[in-house]
């Protein structure tokens, strides 16, 4: 299906979790997709059937299995690369996108990398911006430590959009890592002049786009990025993998981050030679199921089509806001409009800790939101509150759990009243 509207219905038999019912005969609404996503039988019968039938580590085995393992797990490869409009050599498997973040980290201030693009010191700056995932602060922070450099970053405005303010980026910048689309606001950022604004001073840019991979369709040439960072769980693939892409000749400059087997050329006593990339960065038994696992995630999405996707999510925002006006001493937290923003609402309670708020909803109503600080906590010190409620959006919601989410909403306006 590659329209721009979905069958909503349909896709829902896709995913077996929908089949069953909660204690008590509930049904499940489960709007917490940003958190991690639910999973087709797609995804899990593909799973199922190469532990069964074609299990065998991958890169070594010069046998059958070996060999069906190996062609499945680089297919996944392929699979990955084309969904993101790049080159396979180019796309680097890591267990999670907080990883891949950590690798890029890594690589700058290394001593024994001596890519000028690559050397950090006193005097030099890493930006980031307030809205980050604590994946894309502390690796900094500590690089910060660690070298001597600067963090800075970008502020975020009262309507929950960065303040783009000059001073931030400097010729003294090497590196700005920012979200695509923020966890907790629903913000998509304007990572194309975010680009512009880092190429202009010689510094290279990372996006973490677990955020928008799953939703949007996302091309890394046309962001014009040095390296994205994603990861699988989000995008009804499994957990336990995660993809970094990175610009080739990038991925050649960068020295391994984990060391071991199957991520060398040849060994001796007193040193070694890597292998290119991308398997320099793999190193050790990789996560196979999972990645083949990814791959068919990439085929559930491609099929239903992320521009139908992307329209369906829309329309499902512009329902829950206005119906999310109608929640007395509600206050969403983010844009309160459509321009640039995803499929993720948070929000606060007059008087209500959004705990209670999850808690109530869990379990009276079978609604699955999150809550919390979502890892990034200094954005909410930033709006000066402790935590929010998040519903998060996907390929399978509907309105009438949007409904079912504000119904529950009323019940815990009356609980506390």
């Amino acid at each position: 299906m590659t329209s721009t509207s979905l069958d909503v219905e349909r896709i829902r038999k896709d995913f077996p979790v929908f089949s069953r019912e909660l204690p008590d005969g509930r049904p499940l609404v489960y709007l917490d997709s940003g958190n991690s996503s639910q999973k087709p039988n797609l995804v899990i019968e593909t799973m199922r059937e190469h532990l069964a039938l074609h299990y065998s580590n991958v890169g070594r085995a010069m046998h059958v299995l070996g060999a069906e393992s190996t062609e499945a797990y680089e297919g996944a490869r392929d699979k990955v690369a084309g969904f993101v409009g790049a080159s396979r050599d180019e796309v680097v498997f890591t267990k999670n996108a907080s990883e891949a973040l950590n690798l890029v980290a890594y690589s700058f201030g290394n001593p024994v990398n001596t890519d000028p693009r690559f050397t950090l010191g006193p005097g030099d700056e890493i930006v980031v911006t307030e809205m980050e995932h604590h994946s894309n602060i502390v690796p900094w922070q500590l690089l910060a430590q660690r070298t001597g450099a600067t963090l800075k970053w970008f502020g975020v405005t009262d309507e929950g959009r960065l303040d783009l303010a000059d001073g931030v980026i400097t010729e003294r910048t090497k590196i700005v890592s920012v979200a695509h689309q923020s966890n907790v606001l629903g913000t998509v950022n304007p990572v194309v002049e975010l680009a512009r604004r880092a190429h202009e001073v010689g510094a290279l840019i990372l996006l973490d786009a677990s955020q928008s991979v799953p939703h949007h369709p996302v091309d890394v040439a046309a962001l014009d990025a040095d390296f994205v960072a994603f990861t699988g769980h989000k995008m009804v693939g499994p957990s336990g993998i995660g993809v970094l892409w990175a610009r080739a000749e990038l991925l050649d400059a960068m020295p391994p981050f984990l060391g071991g087997g199957e991520m060398i050329e040849a060994v001796w006593m007193d040193r070694s030679t890597y292998a290119p990339a991308p398997h320099k960065f793999e190193a050790g038994t990789p996560p196979i199921v999972e990645a083949i696992g990814l791959g068919a995630a990439v085929d559930y999405l491609t099929g239903v089509g992320l521009e139908a996707i992307e329209a369906h999510e829309r329309e499902l925002t512009r329902y829950a806001l206005e119906a999310l006006r109608e929640v007395p001493r509600l206050r969403v937290i983010g844009p309160e409009t459509l321009e640039a923003r995803g499929g993720t609402v948070s929000f606060t309670m007059e008087g209500i800790h959004p705990h209670d708020v999850g808690q109530i909803l869990d379990d009276q109503f079978g609604v699955a939101v999150r809550v919390g600080h979502h890892c990034a906590r200094p954005l909410h010190l930033r709006f000066g509150i402790p935590a929010t409620t998040r519903a998060s959006f996907y390929l399978y919601n509907t309105t009438g759990e949007i409904d079912a989410l504000v119904r529950g909403l009323h019940h815990v306006q009356k609980v506390f009243a």
